[in-house]
């Protein structure tokens, strides 16, 4: 079965935010990229996508020059780049037309954020028949405020308040919603063992 890789919203934008102090892993492009360097060993699609949102002025507008892949991170010709508008990578794109004129039966997740983008890519590929490993620890993710949280509090208000989800809460209840329903929940070393 042929697989493809997809390399979600590992871009500078989220660098440019004041939560990035407290992502879950700030060596998320390394790993992204040692999964990039195996699926290109193993001759499998790699798919690369950013978010973006234009007009708004934010680090997600590509008008302020922050939409691009953190350093480290460079397609190769003829692998696809979509932009995306939407929390999943299929809504706004023709990332299930490529896919599917590849013949592609898997997909790999990686990517930021892990219970956004990435869960929401992989719900929606395991819909359309996919198989779905979710790389989970080549995802990376920040913590969550209570829905009931005042807003606009800074970084340090959050990571204080004691219902904070912290990154291993949010990444671990991720895992627990996605394995034996939407994915197969992987390391980057078991995937990169698996060969």
């Amino acid at each position: 079965m042929k697989k493809a890789l997809i390399v979600i919203d590992v871009q500078e934008s989220f660098r440019q935010l004041p939560d990035w102090a407290a992502i879950s892993d700030p060596d998320i492009a390394e790993k992204a990229g040692r999964l990039v360097d195996h699926a290109r060993a193993e001759g499998d699609l790699v798919v690369w996508v950013l978010h973006t949102a234009p007009g708004s002025g934010g680090a997600f507008d590509p008008d302020q020059g922050h939409v691009r892949y953190i350093e480290g991170l460079k397609p190769e010709p003829g692998e696809p780049e979509l932009t995306k508008t939407s929390h999943n990578a299929f809504t706004t794109t023709n990332l299930h037309q490529i896919l599917t004129r590849e013949g592609v039966g898997e997909v790999l997740i990686s990517g930021i954020r892990t219970e956004q983008c990435c869960e929401t890519t992989a719900r929606v590929a395991s819909d359309l028949g996919f198989g779905v490993t979710f790389v989970s620890d080549a995802t990376a993710t920040n913590p969550i405020e209570h829905p009931g949280a005042e807003p606009g509090r800074d970084l340090e208000a959050i990571l204080a308040d004691p219902r904070t989800l912290g990154t291993d809460e949010v990444i671990a209840r991720t895992e627990y919603a996605l394995a034996g329903r939407f994915a197969r929940i992987s390391s980057v070393a078991e995937v990169t063992a698996a060969s």
